[in-house]
């Protein structure tokens, strides 16, 4: 790799920690091809991206970005995941993943950078157990909603014992 590769490599890293929201450091030895492109493929599915750097390259692309504490983790064969709309979804691929296969030892957390705050691997996964933002959506949308679905009943109530009144009537009558 020529001077000019590895300026557009460690640009185009430096663009992705400054753009993400999160990020988790992995080391993994004797991860298979087939084994990092379905794990590569969850991670997409998530809306996160799993990339292999090498550890010159990503500290140099760390300098100025909010997730500079993460350059003292770049030592051996190293991966990062980068979490853009959802910051947990790289954390709960990850350790979905290692609930899946819990005799793996191919993958290990190092650390993690959540808003710039610079997590430990017990923090990335306390963030695995956190909701995603489509949780967080839907119990928000829940909350929203209990209001005016109460309100509604609380309406109908009266009507109700109205009907029932006159349909019990209406039996005696009969």
């Amino acid at each position: 790799m020529d001077r000019n590769q590895k300026r557009e490599v460690i640009a185009e890293l430096n663009e992705k920690f400054s753009s993400a929201g999160s990020a988790v450091v992995v080391s993994f030895e004797g991860f298979t091809v087939n084994e990092a492109t379905g794990l590569r493929q969850k991670f997409r599915e998530a809306g996160a991206e799993y990339r292999v750097v090498k550890n010159t390259l990503a500290k140099a692309a760390l300098a100025d970005t909010e997730m500079e504490s993460l350059g003292a983790h770049f030592v051996g064969p190293t991966a990062i995941i980068f979490g853009y709309d959802d910051i947990v979804a790289p954390a709960k691929v990850l350790f979905d993943y290692f609930k899946a296969n819990p005799k793996q030892e191919k993958i290990k957390v190092k650390a993690g950078v959540v808003q710039g705050k610079a997590i430990d691997a017990a923090g990335v996964e306390t963030l695995s157990k956190m909701p995603g933002l489509t949780e967080l959506r839907a119990q928000m949308l829940a909350l929203f909603n209990t209001p005016a679905t109460t309100l509604a009943r609380l309406l109908n109530t009266p009507g109700e014992q109205l009907a029932r009144v006159i349909k019990a009537n209406a039996d005696e009558q009969a």
